[in-house]
């Protein structure tokens, strides 16, 4: 009988020390890393094939499906929809082929990521932006809603949350180990199919495609000056924009934003956000957010709620034989500093204007994506090595980064309370109006538009390039400050646009 209630007593112990020990790794696991609690999943679980060794997904889809969710959201009947579409960065950048006044949807979907059991995902932010309601489709069918945590225009990534447990999760990979020609597979749900997966190659690494930062690329009225004097597009300052994307040809559609782009391990190397179509749907160029960017974005995100991002604060170009030749320079590589900002980590470095830098922590860089995304990965504090040619000779400079507020980079700030549109609404760029323009039309004022976008405002309203507008709300504009200051003034929320063409005068009206 003692024996029998030794063996009972032992049982106890061992079990209820089994119970303490689980709920101290609970409470000690909800203090990791996003990168952390991967570790703990994935430590004791080895990858079993080559990444390129075999041309067999059928292991790789297995793992990563049930990881990839499929997300729908809605949007407030006001119709912010248009800036919260996941089909948006397919028929910005590349056209789309349905009717102008159907883009605008009321409710859209895309696709995210799991990452860790306690439902952290990450997706695109431009499938969750403005979104009213967020609804996240697990592979067991559930739908549960998820909360926004951290989201960032300037690397189209966010990250959201579901109150779920021991949800299946997609191991983060490599994305510096990705190489052009390597097999990868993108996992998502196009065009609201269910779970799909598709195959193809790395077509090519650190692609800069121009969808982001649109806004930032504004000319100035000097720029634009000299741009009708002599016909030669402006130097473009660097924006906050950090585009380095992962080309694939593995068929990616609209509704794949926001899902995986893994290798044949199986381990997520990408982000997918963008597709190059004439037609809006596949025609073999997928670009992808490499997840080593990601993945000091997202822990930003999880700390802080947004992006604690460093900088150089330096201005520059890429070198190539028609630059050098106009710079009267030898070098054909290399970024070519054009300015320096005060009080920043260059400045403080000893970095002066006509610098090339070479080399990011020893690896040479040959266009903006190869500095920006090495950058993009570190905190304000954090050292990089430069190096850099100056009159002709190579030395090493260690750059402290800075944040925002310490190089006077401009912040966006928010209205309290939104009473008119915005101009990423209006889908548009513009430039000062030249003195011939304003007379030809007999204004005394006005802006010319430069750009219009696929599914905006303008496009919706068959406004072309080349016209000019002379007012916005009544009040007249000369510039892109002018027009983005008169926006937030409309009354009971409808926004009037006045201006001039060949045809005569318009104006037209929305809320």
């Amino acid at each position: 009988m003692k024996k029998i209630a030794l063996i009972v007593f032992a049982a106890f112990i061992g079990g209820a020390a089994a119970i303490g020990g689980y709920k101290m790794l609970e409470h000690k696991n909800s203090d990791l890393t996003l990168a952390e609690k991967q570790h703990v999943l994935f430590t004791s679980n080895p990858a079993s094939i080559s990444s390129t060794g075999s041309v067999d997904f059928v292991q790789a889809a297995a793992a990563v499906s049930p990881a990839v969710v499929h997300i729908k959201t809605t949007f407030t009947s006001s119709g912010s929809g248009d800036s919260g579409s996941p089909m948006d960065m397919m028929e910005e950048f590349f056209g789309g082929g349905r009717s102008k006044r159907s883009r605008i949807p009321r409710a859209a979907s895309g696709s995210g990521v799991i990452l860790t059991p306690d439902g952290y995902i990450v997706t695109n932010n431009h499938v969750v932006e403005n979104a009213e309601k967020i609804q996240v489709i697990l592979s067991d069918r559930r739908k549960v809603e998820a909360r926004v945590i951290g989201r960032d225009a300037n690397t189209d990534l966010a990250l959201i949350k579901v109150d779920a447990t021991d949800l299946p999760v997609v191991k983060m990979g490599n994305s510096d180990n990705v190489q052009v020609g390597e097999w990868v597979l993108a996992v998502g749900f196009p065009l609201d199919l269910q779970t799909t997966v598709t195959a193809g190659i790395v077509s090519a690494k650190s692609r800069q495609i121009g969808i982001l930062g649109r806004e930032q690329q504004q000319p100035t009225e000097e720029e634009y000056e000299e741009y009708q004097r002599t016909g030669k597009a402006p130097v473009r300052a660097a924006n906050s924009a950090i585009e380095s994307y992962i080309q694939t040809d593995a068929a990616i559609n609209p509704g794949n934003s926001g899902g995986a782009l893994v290798n044949a391990n199986g381990e997520l190397v990408g982000i997918n956000s963008a597709i190059a179509s004439q037609t809006g749907t596949n025609e073999g160029y997928g670009f992808a957010i490499p997840v080593n960017l990601a993945k000091k974005i997202l822990e930003d995100f999880k700390k802080y709620g947004s992006v604690k991002r460093g900088y150089v604060g330096v201005t520059f170009q890429e070198l190539n034989a028609d630059v050098a030749e106009d710079l009267k320079i030898d070098d054909i590589s290399g970024l070519y500093v054009n300015d320096v900002m005060p009080n920043g980590g260059g400045a403080a470095a000893g970095i002066r204007k006509g610098d090339i830098i070479k080399k990011v922590d020893g690896k040479e860089v040959f266009n903006s994506p190869d500095l920006q995304e090495k950058i993009g990965r570190m905190s304000p504090g954090d050292k990089v090595m430069l190096s850099i040619s100056r009159d002709g000779k190579l030395q090493n400079v260690s750059v402290t980064l800075k944040g925002d507020a310490s190089i006077g980079r401009p912040k966006t700030i928010l209205a309290s309370k939104t009473t008119g549109t915005t101009m990423g609404k209006l889908g548009a760029s513009f430039a000062p109006a030249s003195a011939a323009a304003k007379a030809k039309y007999g204004a005394k004022s006005g802006v010319v538009v430069t750009g219009v976008e696929p599914g905006k405002l303008f496009d919706s309203f068959d406004i072309d390039k080349g016209l000019l507008i002379t007012s916005i709300n009544g009040k007249p504009v000369n510039n892109a400050k002018d027009v983005e200051a008169a926006l937030p003034t409309s009354k009971n929320g409808k926004t009037t646009i006045s201006g001039v063409g060949p045809n005569g005068n318009y104006t037209f009206s929305f809320n």
